[in-house]
């Protein structure tokens, strides 16, 4: 094939027809009344900005029910202090999808030291309150007053991760079952297409939303005067609301049973009583196959932001020029709520499918010749799954590869390299970069594709997660132990210098995460001191809804084991741990130093090789604590 030359590109990008709202989902009134409508099937209400690419819920979903032949329309970030926008918009023929958008808005709104975030990476030109605290609970009020009487469907991940009792780390409370606080007839939790899909075909067929109660993937609140229905699978009855508000052990069993009980193919139905009304989640959605993936993102995405945007939205730059392969995760990270959302079985893309996309990219005018990201959850999970389909109907481990990596999970990476080959030899892409992060207990069980990915698809950098130093924390993570990293940093040191290039291992670590005291972080800090390595950025642990590290948080025990776990709470002490793990940075000398000296380490002050600190603090780390000029406030 002839490559195109610059003059050829100039003409073609003239020549390309501007994109108006005509090809995106309706967003107002009047881009309804244009497409002849007397009003839409569903009204999706998000709050994110409207990105018509297939890495956003809105725009998958709404793509997912329009090829089903419903009308939808998006009604985006809408000013929530009054119902007047749902009430603009029209009311909706079956229901209202209500989601906070594609993050947990309390994680997207605040740091881990529960400061105000100055972006909102999904927000035209990363503006900052375009949408509330917790906007599932408040758009779902405002569906209510525009349109009584219509359905209101809440999913997503804030949904998602808040179905059940849950302790809220933003204040410091046990909220109860977003259900409760959002009055929604209906939670759909897990990624969502299926879910919404089925909803809107049974409720277009007249059935009742009591009717829509056997459906797997969906939580709802029983009335104080109806039946249980009859179960497909046994019913677990989970310690009540009020049980885990007032007792911490009643929490930690809590978040056990509930993370024994998500596997798609074994998983029961779950209930908790929330005062005199009863919870009631049916089991996960079961995975979707490859056909069906393939279906979601062969839809006709125009890949863009809504015309009616401005200013660029951050996360679009970010992610436009990006691929999925797959989702979900098998690792069970305890600090991590892929899986409780995505599911623990790899969903996998056909080859086909993804380099149909890859080609649509790489023919766009707009493309700059880089695919940003060939990945998902993880980089190098494409179609590793349980090889044996009798023991995976059955299996009830939280992690396929942690403490060891099961004997019967399939971990090929060919599958890996014959996608990252095709994709870059695609006409017009230049390079493909791989963005998500790397799994290196597995791939250091493949040289090939350590050699593919240092040669062709490391721009200098490659991300990876040790997260810790400490086998104990590491343990409670579900982590490897961390001369899995140091094997993987050898190698992919060889691969690189193999091929001539010089390149680095960006690794990732966490501070104050439960189990993580001083002396680990000194630890970590020794570790990081032998390697040559100086992280500029810190991941300070942030305790989201539903994972298991959370509980350990809130009740000091770990629910897999019920063994006191030590917890990091004050301000502080996160601020001690992170500083130590900055140990470098002048800024923070005498927080170290008070570290080390607390812990009985001076032995790590001075000049010597593996000292962290010098004798004297440097002249950048300004006057010591107690001689600092008081604050007036």
């Amino acid at each position: 094939m002839v490559k195109l030359t610059s003059m050829a590109k100039r003409q073609q990008r003239q020549a390309k027809p501007r994109l108006d709202t005509k090809d995106f989902l309706p967003t107002t009134a009047e881009e309804i009344r244009e497409l002849g409508w007397d009003q839409p099937d569903i009204v999706f209400v998000s709050g994110d900005a409207y990105l018509d690419h297939p890495s956003f819920a809105a725009a998958l979903l709404g793509r997912v029910l329009q090829s089903a032949g419903f009308r939808v329309a998006i009604l985006s970030q809408p000013d929530w202090r009054t119902p007047d926008p749902w009430i603009e918009l029209g009311r909706p023929r079956l229901f209202y999808a209500v989601s906070a958008g594609n993050m947990d808005s309390m994680v997207n709104h605040y740091t881990a030291n529960k400061r105000r975030r100055k972006q909102d990476a999904y927000s035209p030109g990363g503006e900052v309150g375009l949408r509330p605290d917790r906007p599932t609970n408040v758009y779902a009020q405002r569906c209510r007053e525009a349109n009584k009487g219509v359905p209101v469907i809440v999913g997503g991940v804030e949904a998602s991760l808040r179905r059940i009792a849950h302790f809220d780390y933003w204040s410091e409370t046990i909220r109860p079952s977003m259900l409760v606080s959002s009055k929604a007839d209906l939670l759909g939790f897990g990624m969502g297409e299926d879910v919404i899909l089925e909803i809107a075909k049974r409720l277009d067929a007249g059935q009742s939303l009591e009717e829509l109660r056997d459906m797997r993937g969906v939580a709802y609140l029983l009335g104080k005067k109806d039946q249980l229905p009859t179960p497909e699978t046994k019913t677990l009855a989970l310690p009540s609301f009020e049980e885990v508000r007032e007792d911490k052990i009643a929490f930690a069993n809590m978040t056990r049973i509930l993370h024994h009980e998500t596997s798609p193919f074994n998983g029961r139905r779950l209930t908790q009583a929330h005062g005199d009304r009863m919870l009631v989640i049916n089991p996960a959605r079961l995975p979707l196959n490859e056909v069906e993936m393939d279906r979601l993102y062969d839809l006709p995405f125009t890949r863009r932001a809504h015309p009616s945007y401005t200013a660029p939205i951050p996360a679009y730059e970010m992610i436009k020029d990006s691929i999925t392969i797959m989702r979900g995760c098998f690792g069970g990270c305890t600090f991590c709520s892929i899986t409780m959302h995505q599911g623990r079985v790899i969903q996998n893309r056909s080859e086909e499918s993804i380099l149909k996309e890859a080609n649509t990219i790489a023919k766009d005018p707009e493309f700059k010749g880089t695919i940003s990201d060939l990945g998902g959850p993880t980089a190098n999970m494409y179609r590793m799954r349980c090889t044996d389909p009798v023991i995976e109907s059955v299996c009830r481990r939280l992690s396929c590869i942690h403490p060891t990596i099961c004997k019967l999970l399939g971990t090929s990476h060919k599958p890996t390299i014959s996608l990252m080959q095709k994709t870059r030899n695609i006409e017009g892409i230049k390079r493909v970069h791989i963005q998500s992060g790397v799994r290196m207990d597995l791939a250091s069980r493949d040289n090939s594709y350590l050699e593919e990915l240092a040669a062709h698809h490391v721009g200098g950098h490659l991300k990876v997660a040790p997260e810790h130093a400490s086998k104990r924390v590491l343990d409670l993570m579900k982590k490897p132990d961390i001369s899995s990293f140091d094997e993987f940093a050898e190698s992919f040191k060889r691969a690189s210098q193999a091929v001539g290039k010089e390149q680095y291992l960006v690794p990732y670590f966490i501070a104050s995460h439960p189990g993580s005291t001083v002396e680990d972080m000194i630890e970590l800090a020794v570790f990081l001191k032998q390697r040559g390595y100086k992280p500029r950025q810190v991941q300070d642990f942030i305790p989201a809804p539903m994972d298991i590290a959370t509980c350990m948080h809130y009740t000091g025990l770990d629910p897999l084991t019920m063994k006191p776990v030590a917890t990091v709470t004050k301000l502080r002490d996160r601020m001690t741990q992170r500083a130590l793990m900055q140990f470098f940075a002048p800024e923070n000398y005498y927080t170290v130093h008070e570290a080390l000296v607390a812990a009985g380490r001076q032995d790590l002050i001075g000049s010597g090789k593996l000292c962290l600190i010098p004798e004297r603090a440097p002249r950048e780390a300004g006057a010591p604590p107690n001689r600092r000029t008081p604050s007036k406030n």
